[in-house]
């Protein structure tokens, strides 16, 4: 075959010389890369998303159709602002848009199926389940499928939902999720199993799919129809995939299966902020890439646009420690502000939260608005004592990481147990406590409800067995009668943590395994706020103390879910509070990572698994990328553990595996204090922080 290259006019203008002023050397690299596969690692802050767009700009200019593209992103969103920019570097309007196949993988599966679901036995107008249809469709497949759940508690529809999802996504036999993630329902295996069957014949009846199905019956497509997996090997010439070390094992087997003829993959993500395993995604898929793909060149992106040099000196010898990686040293673009990471130990989780809300206020009087700082922490009940700081400072703040600590149907649920203790004519407390009785109902409550209504003592009524008859008498109602004769005994009904305790061992603890697919955290979520209740002299106090803090409001109330973004305050004025896993992909001036110490951060139930460590790492390691000018490292030296113990704290591994020079060493002193022992603190020194 012979070559034949199409020459420009005599004095035609290079077309790509504002690549090359619009790219850095790394990214112009990139986006240039030669025909084959191609692996991009991109460092945080590093201009990932503008090179992946520049590329696709580059590969329309260099001829190659639009339709012959595929795009895969975990965001539509992120799709359309991409070809978007696109269209603009190419001048190609909206055709462009139109005609490359972008999207999330789900979206591009749909597309597909939409043209071939008849091939593998569903009608091509096949509805998509959403997470909440599919829910109440498994619940059907339950009572088809002839289980008793009153023999044994049965896992509800969520966590039977994420253990199907989990092992659609990562290849694995559902008894294999069973025994890794959810022991405790392992002899209830074969009933789930059966679930399941019934659940994927019901859909292929009713001719629907849920999220799962579009990548899992995409990939039934591509492995079991020759001539379509030919068709759609040939179309896309060019396969990009965003974020590719988020991907799980079932999107990475469609992207192989695709590139099997062309094998113009370019896979773009940063193994070091790989932190989504406990949902699915397979870390090994970026670190194999080479593995699978010998041929394929690397490029490396570490110019980073984000951070101060003190900042990624410090997130670069933390990650380091990773004995797996791809080794890259971000280098900073932006000059020196003479601001080192903080390092704060504070006394304990009362001065943290102290401390961290007056240094809010003082960059803000510095000139740092509210939305431009960020309080990121390893799990949701690290923010406890600081929600509760911010609020009486009256400081605006949202949770990015679901709703706020209090809010939480868990928190709520464990409180309504501690409300009617303390108020038995509290209606909606009874009523909530009810329903979580087995075979309880709205009815059935609302009918013991009017018993309680009108009797002297309510708990007398129920403890004594009054309200049998209303409540269709049954063992787990005997277990809740037992329970709160306990939680009414005068030696626990002041204390707030022996009876949150009590409910966690009388029941609740097993309703949450049964209930969520992260009951583990939500367990945890629990714990600590009955070691948080212990410095409360009385349940009146602790709930009267709640309740002041939950109808605190920056804006009208508004309903509540898990997924909510609760904010207050003017939108131009309000501080984030998010987990870090939240924060991904974020950023802000100024961030405080608190409870940086060892057992909190990492995690202790992350550190079980094989790989755990390193993945909490890679977690750190996010963490520190998300601030650009200040970043602010606390912990607190004494905490109370389960027995109510007084714990002294250690920082966490991931600040001492740093030399402690790249640190600024702050050391707190309460206002009085600090002006008995140094009263000649000049007044421009920060809050009297000695440094």
């Amino acid at each position: 075959m012979k070559r034949y290259v199409i020459k420009r006019p005599a004095g035609a203008p290079d077309r790509f010389a504002r690549y090359r002023e619009e790219l850095n050397a790394e990214q112009f690299a990139a986006v240039t890369a030669p025909a084959g596969p191609v692996l991009v690692i991109a460092g945080a802050g590093s201009g990932k998303t503008r090179a992946i767009t520049y590329r696709v700009a580059y590969l329309i200019e260099q001829g190659i159709a639009p339709g012959r593209i595929m795009l895969a992103t975990f965001t539509n969103r992120a799709a359309r602002e991409m070809l978007r920019r696109v269209e603009q570097l190419t001048g190609g309007g909206s055709n462009v848009s139109r005609k490359v196949w972008g999207g999330t993988f789900h979206r591009i599966a749909n597309l597909i199926l939409r043209r071939h679901a008849e091939s593998i036995g569903y009608d091509n107008n096949y509805s998509i389940l959403d997470a909440e249809d599919a829910r109440d469709l498994l619940s059907v497949c339950v009572a088809e499928a002839g289980v008793d759940t009153r023999a044994r508690r049965f896992p509800k529809a969520e966590v039977l939902q994420d253990i199907i999802s989990f092992a659609t996504n990562t290849d694995q036999p559902i008894p294999d999720v069973v025994a890794r993630r959810y022991p405790y329902f392992e002899p209830l295996t074969e009933q789930i199993k059966r679930v399941d069957a019934v659940y994927m014949e019901r859909k292929r009846a009713r001719n629907v799919m849920d999220y799962d199905d579009l990548l899992l019956n995409w990939k039934r497509l591509l492995m079991e129809k020759d001539e379509v997996a030919r068709l759609y090997a040939e179309q896309f010439e060019h396969i990009l995939v965003d974020e590719y070390q988020d991907t799980n094992k079932l999107q990475a087997e469609i992207v192989d299966l695709l590139a099997v003829r062309h094998r113009n993959v370019m896979v773009v993500g940063d193994d070091a902020q790989s932190i989504f395993a406990w949902r699915g995604a397979e870390w090994a898929n970026i670190y194999e890439f080479p593995q699978r793909y010998p041929d394929a060149r690397q490029y490396r992106l570490e110019t980073n646009y984000r951070s101060t040099p003190e900042i990624l000196s410090v997130a670069n010898v933390s990650i380091a420690a990773n004995r797996k990686q791809f080794p890259k040293e971000l280098r900073a673009v932006r000059p020196s502000l003479n601001a080192p990471p903080a390092l704060v130990a504070c006394s304990d989780a009362d001065q943290q939260a102290t401390f961290v809300a007056a240094r809010v206020l003082e960059l803000r009087e510095e000139g740092v608005p509210l939305t431009e700082i960020a309080v990121l922490y390893r799990s949701h009940y690290h923010s406890l004592e600081l929600q509760l700081e911010l609020t009486r400072r009256g400081i605006p703040y949202r949770i990015r990481s679901g709703v706020r600590f209090f809010e939480q149907a868990h928190i709520k649920d464990v409180l309504a147990y501690l409300r009617l203790v303390a108020n038995p004519r509290d209606e909606l407390a009874w009523q909530r406590v009810l329903k979580l009785i087995p075979n309880i109902g709205p009815a059935t409550a609302g009918r013991i409800w009017e018993q309680l209504a009108f009797a002297p003592d309510p708990l007398a009524l129920v403890t004594s067995g009054g309200a049998d008859n209303a409540a269709r008498r049954g063992t787990t109602w005997t277990e809740f009668r037992a329970l709160i004769a306990e939680l009414a005994r005068d030696e626990v009904r002041h204390s707030p943590s022996r009876q949150i305790e009590l409910v966690l061992a009388r029941g609740y603890e097993a309703y949450l395994a049964a209930t969520y697919e992260n009951a583990d955290a939500r367990l945890e979520d629990l714990r600590q706020l009955a070691q948080y209740s212990a410095r409360y002299n009385s349940t009146e106090e602790f709930l009267a103390e709640l309740a002041l803090i939950s109808t605190e409001r920056y804006s009208a109330p508004q309903p509540l879910t898990g997924e909510d973004v609760v904010s207050g305050g003017d939108e131009d004025e309000i501080l984030t509070l998010t987990s870090v896993h939240q924060a991904k992909g974020l950023e802000w001036r100024a961030v405080f990572i608190i409870w940086a110490a060892d057992g909190r951060f990492p995690a202790p139930r992350s550190l079980r698994e094989a790989e755990g460590e390193e993945e909490e790492r890679r977690l750190w390691y996010v963490a520190l990328t998300r601030a650009r000018d200040q970043l602010y490292l606390t912990y607190p030296l004494l905490s109370t553990d389960y027995n109510r113990q007084t714990v002294v704290q250690r920082p966490s591994r991931f600040i001492t595996e740093v030399p402690p020079e790249l640190y600024e060493l702050w050391q707190l002193e309460e206002e009085l204090d600090a002006l008995i022992a140094a009263p000649e603190v000049k007044e421009d020194e920060p809050g009297g922080y000695l440094n």
